[in-house]
């Protein structure tokens, strides 16, 4: 869990402050770093809950997944509890990250918390299920890193982690539309930032700037769809 916090914690305050000076203030009066911090906190979430699926591919390779399968247990059940440990985990890892809100300067209230703790929890499992169904059906522990690799690293250098959704290239901006991590790191950054009709951070959907309520649904969608090919994926594991 420790090394999963610091890669996103250099993230935020490497790069961060690295172009802090270069791209000075953005909409609203915040600057670069506390625009980064909240898709930080769901960058944590989504590498912590993704990555989860590699102990199904750990199980598998050194024999214990037997054990469960034969287990007397519903390998739905299975399946849907790996989900939520992963969720669970990805989301204390998520709740560190608030620590950091009184050094990056950005006011975070006991509101604003209760808030972000369900929002983390949808996108770590959503993001969870999607590494457990591919995880399900990956045989190799090194094939799987390298698929994990070549999917999480665009899905959040792609949802608007690092960068506003407004005035990208035509290519860029379909592919941020259609990753669902947009819609989770949208949400956590409303809640933690604020939102307004006019904020340069909005995501458009076909003419629709996209409320927190939208984008919540986006990811509910999505995660449901995962979780259940997720069960039916580990339900026909032999």
């Amino acid at each position: 869990m420790l090394s999963a916090i610091l890669f996103p914690i250099m993230f935020l305050f490497i790069f961060g402050s690295g172009l802090r000076g270069s791209i000075g203030m953005m909409g609203g009066g915040i600057d670069f770093v506390q625009f980064m911090y909240p898709g930080i906190m769901g960058m944590s979430v989504l590498m912590g809950s993704f990555m989860s699926g590699v102990s199904i591919v750990w199980d598998r390779e050194f024999g214990f997944l037997k054990e469960v399968l034969v287990a007397p247990i519903s390998r739905i059940s299975v399946a849907l509890g790996r989900t939520l440990g992963a969720a669970t985990v990805a989301t204390i890892q998520g709740i560190i990250i608030l620590v950091l809100a009184p050094v990056i300067g950005v006011s975070i209230s006991v509101w604003t918390v209760l808030a972000l703790l369900p929002l983390m929890f949808l996108l770590a499992a959503s993001m969870g299920s999607m590494g457990i169904l591919l995880a399900s059906r990956i045989k190799s522990t090194e094939a799987f890193q390298a698929i994990m690799q070549m999917l999480m690293f665009p899905m959040i250098f792609l949802s608007g982690v690092f960068f506003p959704m407004q005035d990208l290239p035509t290519w860029m901006s379909v592919i941020v539309k259609i990753n669902p991590a947009t819609y989770g790191i949208a949400a956590i950054r409303e809640v933690v930032l604020g939102s307004s009709a006019d904020s340069p951070f909005n995501i458009i959907l076909f003419g629709h700037i996209m409320t927190i309520w939208d984008n919540i649904a986006v990811l509910a969608v999505f995660g449901f769809i995962m979780i259940i090919l997720a069960m039916w994926s580990f339900g026909r594991q032999e």
